[in-house]
């Protein structure tokens, strides 16, 4: 028979192996997330922060094994550990507070009889601590606490000891970014900081993944290349490398029927690289521009990316340009649903008023294992505001990883 904890109620933990699942949990509508704190209800490092892109404490004694659950070994906690919390947040795409979200409340096994505790009073928070498991008297309890923050995530993590800036709203930095010009380093500066604050928001700042870019050079792409359309969006995608990938490089495709592999963008070339290596024919810099063609075939370039990201220790994000044209729709869809179990996240943006065809039915394609693609399409991209690109781009990537995390597609 289960033990029923009202708001402050606590009881015994007699097993030391515990799961806790939380109902009304579910990655990108109501996240969930455990601190471990010490005596004075603070945490010892960031990394005391167990989450989605982080489903490990440093020492391995707590797990968040899906989006749900959580997994104990109280024989593990450190000894500075006082108290582990257990807390949810409403993602920021998601309006409202959690008092709308249904049956939101705990229930723990490994304890002896089962333990549940559903959260109560609560009404505008859009973040709560749920319940704590913490050490009294030589043994471990379980207190129902139900305690809100009207402010969100960053209120629970600042008054647990985490300082939001330092834990990613802060842009990372790139070797190289002291050779770029005043004008370049001060806009360069102010992207990195509008993509910080789009990771942060969405739990994914400590995510680190391979950058690739697609841009599509079909012969419809003529005038975007000669108005350097295309050299602007690629000086746009930089800052999400800087703060993604490891060291801040680009990597970088062009493709028509074919594809021409770049060579990689690092961030002290930002204002010699796309002059360099975007508005070339023939042959330059020992690259062959004629070999990419001028019609649509995607097939090729999606398959080398495929191939690529099996090679590297990090999941890929892939940032596709394109002015449509697609025509192998079926051809691709199929290849699409075999991608889904690659660590590939596919971002495919639409450049001007076209005809995207398969690309505007990605999130409708079934037969996959995660959704693995996403697509927008700007009628403009040069009037698109940063902040609002940014939060497009990166959309849907963090809810990809803890998919992908779920289904064993990465670790």
């Amino acid at each position: 028979m289960a033990v029923e904890l009202g708001r402050g109620a606590n009881t015994a933990v007699s097993g030391t192996s515990l799961r806790i699942g939380v109902a009304g949990a579910s990655q990108g509508t109501v996240d969930l997330f455990v601190l471990q704190l010490t005596e004075n209800r603070r945490v010892r490092t960031d990394n005391d922060l167990v989450f989605f892109n982080q489903p490990a404490s440093p020492e391995g004694a707590v797990r968040l094994t899906d989006g749900s659950t959580v997994d104990i070994n109280l024989g593990q906690v450190p000894a500075e550990v006082d108290m582990l919390a257990v807390a949810v947040s409403l993602d920021d795409s998601v309006p409202g507070s959690l008092a709308t979200v249904p049956s939101l409340g705990v229930t723990v096994s490994g304890v002896g009889d089962p333990v549940r505790a559903m959260a109560g009073d609560l009404s505008s928070e859009r973040a709560a601590l749920l319940v704590e498991v913490y050490r009294r008297a030589g043994g471990w309890k379980i207190r129902n606490v139900s305690q809100g923050w009207a402010a969100g995530l960053s209120a629970v993590l600042r008054e647990h000891g985490i300082d939001v800036a330092e834990s990613g709203s802060e842009p990372r930095t790139a070797p190289g970014e002291e050779k770029l010009s005043l004008k370049k380093k001060e806009k360069l500066d102010l992207r990195k900081r509008e993509v910080a604050k789009v990771l942060l928001t969405k739990q994914a700042a400590a995510v680190r993944a391979r950058v690739v870019l697609v841009l599509d050079k079909t012969g419809s792409m003529g005038s975007a290349y000669e108005d350097k359309v295309v050299h602007r969006v690629v000086e746009r995608m930089v800052p999400v490398a800087v703060q993604l990938d490891e060291d801040g490089t680009l990597e970088a495709y062009l493709y028509a029927n074919n594809f021409l592999k770049l060579p990689d963008l690092r961030v002290g070339e930002l204002e010699t690289w796309p002059q360099r290596f975007l508005h070339m024919e023939d042959m330059h810099e020992g690259l062959d521009y004629d070999a990419i063609g001028y019609t649509n075939d995607e097939l090729p370039i999606i398959a080398e990316v495929l191939a690529s990201a099996k090679q590297s220790p990090l999941p890929t994000l892939v940032l596709f340009f394109t002015d449509g044209g697609f025509v192998e729709e079926d051809e691709i869809a199929e290849l699409m649903v075999r991608a889904s179990h690659e660590p590939v996240f596919w971002q495919f943006v639409g450049i001007g008023e076209a005809d995207y065809g398969v690309l505007e039915k990605l999130d409708e394609l079934p037969g996959r294992l995660v959704d693995n693609a996403g697509f927008f399409a700007l009628d403009d991209v040069d009037k698109v505001s940063d902040s609002e690109l940014y939060e497009r781009v990166l959309a849907e990537f963090p809810a990809w990883l803890q998919a992908a995390r779920t289904a064993g597609i990465i670790r």
